[in-house]
């Protein structure tokens, strides 16, 4: 399971995770289309970045 972190408004997508109570959303960050943005701030798919989430 990968996080996706928006650089603008630090908005976290983690896969396997509905983003909201739709069922047609997708579960991995993968499967939004090109065109998808931040539900946050606009920012678009291609700026975000995947990033480790370290436990303690």
């Amino acid at each position: 399971m990968a996080t996706w972190k928006c650089p603008a408004c630090s908005y976290l997508f983690r896969d396997q995770e509905r983003d909201s109570g739709d069922d047609a959303e997708p579960q991995r960050f993968e499967d939004h289309p090109a065109n998808w943005i931040c539900p946050e701030c606009g920012t678009a798919k291609d700026k975000f970045e995947k990033i480790k989430i370290v436990k303690d």
